[in-house]
């Protein structure tokens, strides 16, 4: 195979991951590894750092988008930002010296745990009281509607910002966005309602993202002629999933895909324990 063909083919792959995970909510980077370890039979660690490149590009565009519409709290993202940025370097360190077949075992673990989260029925209630704690630090908000103003105050704050840490360990050490850890902390140890969990995840995953890239830029583990294309891909891929959302019936293409997900992390799990990676 050529540069130039494993380059439209790594592309290609690329758009389809970034398309399916923005139609599904799980993120690019569930696909994308799959693809280039399973497929391409790149080393994990390639393609985690590949990976984690792609999160920062479209994580960038989305929260824009959604900082602008008011749905986002960045001063809760910026509060919890700080363990998943501290979990995320202890992630990349553990992952430069942890067996490449453990990683991927692990990574297939996290998938599974990701498909069953986003099937789950989601928090759509904002929380009348919160906690003594979410006012002290003023992370209580709201967020727009078709009716107006909907505003909603926090609880077990201290709950969400452990899960958090290790949803950072998850994003450094795997190179996902560990979307499916950071919803859980927020939507339901800390009462966030579905929208703004899911718009400050995304708020999050690019800061997340970058303190690990760090990581895998200095041992070497960035290859330009990987994670360029794979960025691009990605990109493309979730700008086109955000045009034909509001056209799809998002209930299905989960199912789906959690399905297909799911064959590919027990491959990733097979594959690991037989020391094929």
């Amino acid at each position: 195979m050529t540069i130039l063909t494993f380059t439209l083919i790594l592309l290609a792959g690329a758009y389809l991951a970034g398309l399916v995970g923005s139609l599904t909510g799980l993120g690019g980077g569930v696909v994308i590894i799959p693809l280039l370890t399973l497929v391409f039979h790149v080393d994990i660690r390639y393609a985690i750092g590949a990976a984690l490149l792609a999160s920062i590009a479209t994580s960038s565009g989305a929260a824009s988008a959604y900082v602008k519409e008011g749905i986002t709290n960045i001063r809760l993202g910026m509060f919890l930002e700080i363990a998943t940025t501290i979990g995320a370097v202890i992630g990349a360190f553990i992952a430069v010296y942890m067996p490449t077949n453990a990683i991927a075992v692990i990574f297939g673990i996290v998938l599974i745990f990701s498909a069953a989260m986003s099937l789950r029925k989601k928090n759509q209630l904002a929380l009348p009281v919160g906690s003594k704690f979410s006012h002290l630090l003023k992370l209580n908000g709201s967020y727009p509607t078709k009716d107006g103003d909907v505003t909603y105050e926090l609880n077990n704050v201290g709950g969400g910002f452990s899960i958090m840490a290790a949803a950072g360990v998850l994003s450094g050490l795997l190179g996902i966005g560990s979307g499916a850890l950071k919803v859980l902390a927020m939507d339901t140890v800390m009462h966030v309602p579905f929208k703004v969990s899911t718009t400050t995840s995304n708020f999050m995953i690019g800061v997340t993202a970058a303190a690990s890239a760090v990581i895998y830029l200095q041992r070497g583990y960035m290859d330009p002629g990987i994670a360029f294309p794979v960025m691009l891909g990605v990109l493309g891929g979730a700008f086109t999933g955000s045009k034909l959302l509001s056209r799809m019936d998002p209930k299905v293409l989960r199912l789906i895909f959690c399905v297909a997900i799911t064959f590919v992390a027990l491959e990733m799990i097979y594959n690991g324990y037989q020391h094929r990676f």
